[in-house]
């Protein structure tokens, strides 16, 4: 039996279309991205989103930008037209959100579309016309016709893929859709905080956002977007270096998330998700977060359009940098020292606080040796606390910290300019927890978690002081890698010898480790080499040699640090307390736990109903 190929032919441009719309429209909320990134690059100032039925009945955008001028109304709706680049160079430097062209005949293509447009001032406006618009529907005669309108452009999509039997039945419930369609909403007021949005959802105004033009109405949209707690909880990032400029926020690691369900990332205002910027932030957290959480984060990096190639995904979703490793680095190194430089006194100061450069370096740290008692660091800035003495049994105790009013123990007249950020020490409560007295109020501290992040601290500024240890190995032994792998340590002997390996190529397709780390002879060496070697292929780093001796250095610090059911002296306890203070990331353990709690007065009073 014989086979008969079928011929090549052109296909009808209606079918073109539907196979389009295939790759950008996928559900309503794939409709509505489109459409306001259309308006946004018309120079809206106020956008509105109104939906029915999650989308499926009725989709309306309306915006204020410039508008679509009358002759240009038909080319709008064809495919492959569009007024954002020109030419091939153009392409090379997108500054839009869209660009191809494809949108809105791909929308009509499976839907019932119309556009109303009108531009408030144009030389080629009709003299007796220029007060009104002009509407045209994708699938009429696709004649303009005037439309009282006011200026800008409305889009209405009504009975998405009612044409299309077998896409809409793909679709989830309303209330599914709706989710969707809220979550990029949120997505795209955050990625333009100058903008104003509203959201309707069949005839309920679910959100109105006025434009944000400065940091205190910004952190309001975000309150609103992403709740108080998170507001709450902000480190505002601005850094910028030659031609990449990062600013937004990043949560303090006690706010996490089970899911990466609140982590917005921009480029150039253009929403992404991207691997390298994953990889980079949580690398970032790596020291500092729990286990199994996930941070939460509003970033936007600014950088030369030239240096980003974002025609790689039909949705626009993912983008290529030119230079990959250098923007790792940048955002790696720089939200790293951001939440290394959290202290105590910004938290307990203004929920949010800014970072904007590098902060001053701690005082300096003594070497660490052996633990024969409690021993804390002292800091002159500060006036001493009472101390009555170690304490004894907590009853007995208290009674003796009741006592200690000696005249030259008083505390400072001048108490809000004079008391440190976590105040001075009360007591301590069943030998595991620091009570602390300050301005705001009660401050409870995990004398274990904290202390064990000052050890941990001072361990790793001492490893990175010294360098890392070499150890030749008795036997080299050889490790068959990919030829990419192979020429990748060929070509970086050098940045090897930096972490710690010695490592040779041997062949087309293997390599020779003469010599690793001595803090990790006991690792799996070759599970961490081609652990390395895949990193460097995927990011153009790796962190992993410091991540095992990080871990290592952790664990030495837990077992060096101050037990629980251990009684402190009051002077001890204020000697932990500064030490805190001057810590990097002493806000939580070397495991992600919170080393210490604030509870202001109010919260007090409010839990005991004071004043009610």
């Amino acid at each position: 039996m014989s086979f008969t190929l079928p011929q090549i032919q052109t296909l009808e441009s209606h079918l073109v279309n539907q196979i389009a719309a295939g790759e950008v429209v996928e559900r309503p909320s794939s409709v509505i991205k489109e459409l306001v990134e259309n308006s946004l690059d018309a120079g809206a100032k106020s956008i509105s989103v109104e939906v029915e039925a999650g989308g499926t009945r009725l989709i309306r955008i309306v915006d204020d930008g410039g508008g679509i001028a009358k002759d240009e109304l038909i080319l709008a709706i064809s495919r492959h037209a569009t007024s954002k680049i020109r030419n091939l160079e153009d392409l090379e430097k997108i500054g839009s959100l869209g660009f191809r062209g494809e949108a809105l005949p791909s929308i009509a293509s499976v839907s019932r579309l119309s556009i109303c447009s009108h531009q408030a001032s144009t030389e080629h406006a009709e003299p007796n016309h220029a007060n009104h618009g002009w509407k045209i529907n994708a699938r009429d005669d696709q004649t303009p016709v005037p439309d009282a309108s006011a200026p800008g452009t409305t889009i209405e999509v009504r009975e998405l893929f009612y044409n299309v039997p077998a896409r809409k039945k793909f679709l989830r419930t309303e209330q599914t859709e709706y989710k969707h369609i809220e979550s990029l909403f949120k997505t795209l007021a955050l990625s333009h905080p100058q903008v104003a949005f509203r959201l309707i959802h069949n005839q309920k105004t679910i959100y109105q956002l006025r434009a944000a033009d400065n940091l205190d109405e910004q952190r309001q949209r975000l309150a609103v977007l992403c709740g108080k707690d998170f507001a709450n909880s902000l480190i505002e990032i601005n850094i910028e270096i030659e031609n990449l400029r990062l600013t937004g926020w990043v949560a303090l690691p006690t706010f996490n998330r089970s899911q990466a369900d609140m982590q917005y990332f921009f480029v150039n205002q253009r929403i992404i998700k991207d691997k390298l910027v994953s990889h980079a932030v949580r690398q970032a957290y790596h020291d500092v977060m729990f286990h199994g959480r996930h941070p939460a984060f509003v970033l936007s990096l600014e950088m030369d359009a030239r240096q980003l190639d974002v025609n790689v995904h039909p949705q626009k979703h993912e983008v290529r940098f030119r230079n990959s490793r250098e923007v790792h680095n940048f955002l790696y190194g720089g939200l790293h020292r951001a939440l290394a430089d959290v202290q105590p006194a910004q938290q307990i100061d203004s929920p949010a606080f800014a970072m904007t450069e590098s902060q001053p370096q701690s005082a300096s740290l003594p070497n660490i040796s052996e633990q024969t008692g409690i021993s804390f660091n002292r800091f002159a800035s500060y006036p001493a606390s009472p101390s009555p003495g170690r304490l004894g049994e907590q009853t007995k105790a208290y009674v003796a910290l009741l006592q200690t009013n000696a005249p030259d123990q008083k505390q400072p007249e001048n108490h809000d300019q004079q008391v440190p950020p976590l105040g001075f020490a009360i007591a301590q409560l069943k030998g595991i927890y620091i009570l602390s007295e300050n301005v705001e109020g009660l401050v409870v501290v995990d004398m274990h978690a904290a202390h064990e992040r000052i050890v941990y601290e001072r361990m790793k500024q001492n490893a990175a002081e010294e360098g890392v240890i070499k150890q030749p190995l008795l036997v080299p032994f050889s490790l068959n890698v990919s030829q990419a792998e192979a020429d990748l340590v060929e070509e970086n002997e050098v940045l090897f010898e930096h972490l710690g390996f010695s490592v040779e190529r041997l062949g087309h397709e293997q390599v020779r480790v003469r010599a690793i780390p001595a803090l990790l002879k006991n690792a799996n060496t070759e599970q961490l080499i081609r652990d390395v070697l895949s990193d460097f292929i995927e990011y153009g780093r790796s962190d992993r040699i410091k991540e095992y001796e990080n871990e290592m250095l952790s664990t030495m610090a837990c077992h060096g640090s101050v037990r629980a059911n251990r009684l402190l002296s009051i002077s001890e306890m204020n000697a932990l307390l500064r030490d805190i203070e001057q810590t990097e990331r002493s806000g939580q353990c070397n495991h992600g736990r919170p080393t210490w709690k604030q509870l202001s007065l109010d919260q007090l009073d409010k839990f005991f109903k004071r004043g009610q």
